[in-house]
């Protein structure tokens, strides 16, 4: 591209701001993980505490679900509509009000619908993907973008021992004090330093597709977390299945057709963009079991032969490890791919993940083999996650960055919710009774790591499917050079300017 004149420098507080861009959007991200994990210490006490039952205090856990799975392609669809910024700041916003009502209440009906609008934050760490990939320069771009996807498990990691420290030593209303502060400060730094991407796509937003989507996935993901609950053969579950099979039997025909669809299915339908969303599912499932299964693991009584019969405080800094590794890891992943590729990245991550499961399958007694395990998992994860954001850059146009980038973190939210039903499946039948309770088996675990890795090695699998760039003046569709001459006309404007 020819050049109209030098790019401008900038200088003094803009220059600060810049500087800030990549911290401010990865504190988000990481206070997205946080706020997703702060609830887990409180739900063995909710019941008593709000004065409701069991099954409406998991709800607390089912409503975020739900509305992140929900917004977060639809609020990446509004970012390359109306600005990645504007609607980045009001996922943020949306979370910190969740946070002030549950703080402000005791009702478990007002906590339920404020961990609803908590799931609005699912939508921030694609969101700053896309803004990452307009600001950037190339050569920063790929350890930027790794380390955002990365937030995701530091945060989680750091979320767990932080609540558990403040519901252990302070009325469990201060934690919601506590993000709601750290929320506000999210939203003024991201308003402050973080400039309002030019990259939009122009047209009307598609509220029909919308409402599909929503509908769809509502039945889907409350059969798959219900689903080990109300039976898996049970009336409204098997309903809730035969709706989603029809509504997004509708929702594709309507996308199909529509002008300006939420989600381009034809560009999904593309092998680079489809396989890439099939990995992000896979690997969401492997992750997931390791969290889910090593928190049950060490905190399982003594009496049971394997158990370490750890406080909660203890079983966050268990995961700890994991999530200091995933920061350092991070850098490391943007090298691999930038010598070998994302998808090389990817399936290395998802085979470190399975490595990490064979780990835990040789021993998980002893307290530290149990920590290692997770590490690895947590390594692999580290490499796999942000080799996705990668794939799907390369591989989509820069107008729909954010909604398609919303769109495989939707797979990965998709993954998770499947990998906590079959673990919770595995485990309800490996039993045995201790005390007349029954408690989940040593074995029972072992089939959980051994579920988990298999299906890592199928995300390797899968990852290794995915087609490489097509190089330079090669046939066929390519949607690089559409990005580049998108990019290449902003920066004309700016520097015209």
């Amino acid at each position: 591209m020819e050049q109209q004149g030098p790019i401008p420098v900038p200088t003094g507080k803009r220059a600060l701001r810049d500087r800030l861009t990549i911290p401010v959007l990865a504190y988000g991200g990481i206070l997205m993980a946080v706020m997703q994990t702060v609830v887990v210490p409180l739900l063995p006490d909710l019941p008593r505490l709000t004065g409701s039952s069991a099954a409406a205090v998991s709800w607390t856990v089912t409503a975020t679900l739900l509305a992140g799975a929900v917004l977060t392609p639809v609020l990446g669809r509004a970012g390359d509509m109306y600005g990645k910024r504007r609607v980045l700041a009001s996922a943020l916003t949306l979370m910190t009000l969740g946070s002030v009502l549950c703080a402000l209440s005791s009702d478990i009906t007002v906590l339920i619908t404020a961990r609803a609008l908590q799931g609005a934050a699912a939508a921030v760490v694609p969101l700053s993907i896309s803004i990452l990939r307009d600001e950037l320069p190339p050569e920063r771009r790929g350890s930027a973008v790794a380390l955002m996807s990365s937030t995701v498990g530091i945060g989680a990691a750091l979320g767990l021992p932080l609540a558990a420290l403040v519901v252990q030593y302070a009325d469990w209303h201060t934690m919601f004090w506590l993000t709601g502060l750290l929320g506000a400060i999210g939203v003024a730094a991201v308003c402050w330093a973080v400039k309002e991407s030019p990259v939009r796509t122009p047209g009307r937003f598609d509220v029909v597709g919308t409402l599909g989507l929503a509908a769809g996935l509502v039945c889907l993901l409350l059969g798959v977390s219900q689903g080990g609950q109300w039976g898996w053969t049970s009336p409204p579950v098997l309903a809730l299945f035969a709706a989603t099979a029809v509504i997004f039997t509708l929702w594709r025909r309507q996308q199909l057709r529509a002008a300006r669809p939420l989600v381009d299915l034809r560009l999904v339908a593309e092998p680079r963009v489809g396989l890439s969303h099939v990995a992000a599912l896979l690997t969401g499932f492997a992750f997931y079991a390791n969290s889910l299964v090593t928190a049950q693991l060490v905190q399982a009584p003594e009496e049971t032969g394997y158990g370490l019969g750890l406080s909660i405080v203890a079983t966050g800094l268990c995961l700890l490890p994991g999530g200091v590794t995933m920061l350092l890891f991070s850098p490391l992943s943007a090298r691999i791919s930038a010598a070998r590729g994302p998808r090389v990245t990817l399936a290395l991550g998802a085979l470190v993940i399975a490595c990490g499961y064979a780990v835990r399958i040789a021993d998980s007694r002893d307290l530290w083999m149990i920590i290692l395990g997770a590490t690895v998992v947590a390594t692999g994860t580290t490499l796999a996650y942000s080799a996705l954001p990668t794939l799907i850059l390369r591989a989509v146009p820069a107008e729909q960055t954010a909604s398609a980038n919303g769109v495989n973190v939707l797979m990965r939210t998709i993954g998770q919710a499947t990998s906590s039903a079959a673990v919770a499946a595995v485990l309800v039948h490996h039993t045995s009774l201790m005390g007349g309770t029954p408690v989940p088996t040593l074995h029972g675990y072992l089939v959980a790591f051994g579920m988990a890795g298999a299906v890592a090695l199928v995300a390797c699998a899968a990852a290794l499917t995915i087609p490489g760039d097509r190089p330079a003046g090669s046939g066929g569709k390519r949607t690089e050079p559409r990005r580049e001459r998108t990019r290449g006309s902003r920066d004309g404007a700016l520097e015209g300017a």
